[in-house]
């Protein structure tokens, strides 16, 4: 009885040292979750900042599109009406010219 003694103790020091083993792997496990969920948490966070700036970039880009849309559109209306008074100051010395042309060859200006 006493073999059957001895052999019932060493099962059951190989089951503690198992089962020590086993809450020593539990608790490994319980700091890498732990580290897991902060660093989780930290990621989180990360992300909801960075979609407010995200969201603040997004609205300042779409008020500067909307700035330069207005001054292409202000530029474009400039340019036409550049070329309209280019276009009249060109029409008028094209006029002016003619009527110093006849004024050459009109009577009253050739001298004698």
């Amino acid at each position: 009885m006493t073999q059957q003694g001895a052999a019932l103790q060493g099962y059951n020091n190989e089951l503690v040292k198992c089962i020590e083993d086993l809450c020593m792997q539990k608790e490994q496990l319980n700091k890498q979750i732990q580290q897991a969920e902060e660093e989780k948490s930290r990621l989180q966070h990360e992300i909801q900042t960075l979609n407010e700036q995200l969201e603040c970039v997004c609205e300042n880009l779409a008020q500067k599109v909307a700035s330069r849309n207005e001054l292409d559109k202000i530029l474009a209306e400039t340019e036409a009406a550049y070329m309209k008074i280019l276009d009249s100051s060109r029409t008028l010395l094209s006029v002016l010219k003619k009527e110093v042309g006849s004024l050459k060859h009109s009577p009253e200006l050739k001298t004698n």
